[in-house]
């Protein structure tokens, strides 16, 4: 980051007033990174191609893997003389207090501006130039293409346009840039444009970025407001020690209910992805503020559902990200974990194994369709998995969690499973799981509540267009990814999990927070309700005890779940009519028809398992002190003593 010292500006007798103030005013983005700032917004002197044009310029905005004709990674002068410029139209009057640079985002190409001159104007005709003294002021640029550079204007500057005009560029490449403009737009009651577009929130909630100690100060303040349905606990350390933190929302906080489903939230896998961390700091506030305030609907949620939310996943690349800002940090500072571990794709690989039992029939063992056992490699403490995937997974396997949405940034839209394609030779191949049907409701159900997600209008954050599902995409038919957390808690426990990117700034700035947040609000409600859909029940033995780890099958579906330590289990399934099955070991299995409706709240589907045979002959001979008689093991016993008695 450079950072230009403030300096006594020229004034200009146009019409462009400037801003004198003694204390500088820190203005946020103008919003080209998050989208405010539209495409008819930008323009330029030239553009090399479409796909280059001014609409590309926008702050750590990525090229698509071929850097086509449509979806390049900045905007790129038709030629490279002192002549070319890029403008915003901030379609008001704007105080312009700096300009943030990046290069362009290319794989193969090396092109950014070194230096450039920053121009203001009204009407787009008339132009005045940031001035040094008496002459024009030349900024620093980049001097690689992915590292932010801020520019502040040496004096604030009121006017409606801004043009950036670069001066030079690094050698070997061409005039390319991406940026973003920092200003405070001036009150204005009569422009009926902007009022239209103002997005405000009446929720009185801790809108800012909180740093780890802020974020764990703020769960001890939301437990000491709601102290009958709140609990904070940790599920274990990041890489350097610090806590991971969890929240837990429950009538009964501490203790698994009979019958009622747990849900989890998760944030910050990759620590850059601000974001989510904040919303899901923000839905802890929300939820206990409403159930004070005895909001129905929540209220219904807290007494039926055990809710657990882990805002930060990596804290110690949130920290990396915190130190940098949210302009300033690029598009993968703090992304890792402090040993350089990508979380998201560090689980085991359970896909791999399952298809190739399935393409051996099984032959020389079967493997299950769900609860596929970790690989003794990966538990290994030479195994190259994070501290924090150990104890998500630790989590995981201790807590029955039924449904869980992963929150991430950088893109707007649901995926969901299988993250990994099944041809090995494919990058992108649509790879659905036997429960389809149900994954891409639950994407739905939270695509089609966004403000914007399912929005046919709305330009694409980068390169991909997700309106032909709405708003949701099969996570393999992105791009695969072996380990993913979705994949994992598929096949290795009860859970279905989503990945849910909730916006193309992956840490937008503080002032952006209540936008975000009633954009994600709904949404992050509905999706929680989702863990009531479909059938639960108990399965019990003759004498009314639970069986654990009972297996529940769904005629048609090739996945079962299994029941928890009380016998509970809850199998989300769309509305329909269903012939399921629980079976245990040693005990004779039963099968029912279970009809789901579509009124939310699941179907009570109950068994009662009677031992099989063997089982009850089992329990009477231990009773006594002794253990059954295996028939063959004991003709073979009888043929011996013969032979010996003939000898």
């Amino acid at each position: 980051m450079r950072t230009k010292s403030s300096e006594k500006a020229a004034n200009d007798d146009h019409s462009v007033r400037v801003a004198r103030e003694d204390v500088r005013e820190s203005c946020p983005p103008l919003g080209l990174e998050t989208l405010k700032i539209t495409d008819f917004q930008l323009h330029a002197s030239t553009v090399k191609r479409y796909g280059l044009g001014a609409h590309r310029g926008r702050l750590n905005i990525q090229a698509g893997i071929n850097e086509n004709d449509f979806y390049d990674g900045a905007w790129c002068a038709g030629r490279n003389d002192l002549q070319q410029w890029i403008e915003v139209d901030a379609r008001r009057l704007t105080r312009f207090t700096g300009v943030i640079t990046q290069g362009r985002n290319s794989l193969w190409l090396s092109d950014w501006v070194t230096s450039y001159k920053v121009m203001v104007s009204n009407d787009s005709h008339t132009w005045v130039t940031v001035k040094n003294g008496s002459g024009d002021m030349i900024f620093e640029g980049n001097s690689e293409k992915e590292i932010p550079v801020l520019n502040e204007l040496p004096v604030p500057m009121v006017a409606r346009y801004i043009r950036i005009n670069p001066q030079s560029w690094f050698d070997n490449g061409s005039i390319c840039m991406r940026m973003e403009i920092l200003g405070c737009p001036l009150p204005d009651p009569n422009n009926y444009y902007h009022r239209r577009n103002e997005m405000t929130t009446t929720d009185d909630l801790d809108f800012k970025h909180h740093n780890y100690k802020e974020m764990r100060q703020l769960m001890k303040v939301v437990n000491e407001m709601c102290p009958n349905i709140t609990r904070i606990y940790n599920i274990g350390k990041s890489h350097q020690g610090l806590k991971l933190y969890a929240v837990e929302i429950s009538d009964h906080p501490g203790e698994h209910e009979v019958g009622e489903p747990e849900f989890h939230y998760i944030a910050g896998a990759h620590g850059n992805e601000v974001l989510g961390r904040e919303l899901l700091l923000l839905l802890v506030q929300f939820v206990c503020q409403e159930y004070l305030a005895r909001n129905a609907r929540i209220v219904h949620l807290v007494e039926e559902t055990r809710i657990h939310v882990l805002p930060s996943l990596n804290p110690d690349g949130y920290e990396k990200a915190y130190e940098g800002g949210s302009e300033l940090g690029g598009w993968s500072l703090g992304r890792w974990t402090h040993d350089g571990i990508d979380i998201n794709n560090n689980f085991p690989d359970l896909n791999t194994l399952l298809w190739e039992a399935e393409d051996r029939q099984n032959v020389p063992r079967k493997v299950p369709n769900h609860y596929i056992a970790i690989p003794e490699w990966f538990l290994s403490e030479n195994a190259t998995v994070a501290a924090e995937t150990r104890a998500v997974i630790a989590w995981m396997e201790k807590i029955p969690f039924v449904l869980g949405g992963n929150l991430q940034g950088g893109e707007l839209v649901v995926a969901y499973p299988y993250d990994l394609v099944r041809s090995p030779w494919k990058t992108q191949e649509h790879t659905p799981t036997p429960d389809d049907h149900v994954f891409r409701w639950l994407a739905y159900s939270y695509a089609s509540t966004h403000r914007l997600m399912t929005d046919a209008r709305r330009r694409v954050c980068h390169t991909e267009d997700f309106q032909k599902e709405e708003g949701t995409v099969n996570g393999a038919s992105w791009h695969t990814v072996a380990g993913s957390l979705n994949d994992f808690s598929y096949l290795h426990t009860n859970c279905f999990e989503l990945s849910i990117y909730v916006g193309c700034d992956k840490y937008p700035h503080e002032s952006q927070l209540p936008e975000e947040w009633e954009n994600n609000r709904e949404s992050l409600i509905v999706f929680m309700e989702q863990v009531h859909r479909g059938i639960k029940g108990l399965v019990r033995d003759s004498h009314g005890k639970g069986i654990p780890n009972a297996i529940i099958s769904v005629e048609g579906i090739n996945h079962d779940i299994r029941t928890a330590n009380d016998g509970d289990y809850w199998r989300l399934l769309n509305p329909g009519e269903y012939v399921v099955t629980a079976k245990a070991e040693g005990f004779t299995a039963s099968t029912k028809n279970c009809m789901v409706g579509y009124d939310m709240g699941a179907t009570r589907c109950d068994f009662t398992l009677s031992k099989t045979n063997m089982a009850r002959i089992r329990e009477i001979m231990e009773k006594f002190g002794k253990q059954p008689v295996s028939l063959p093991a004991r003709r073979l016993k009888l043929r011996g003593r013969k032979r010996r008695q003939r000898g």
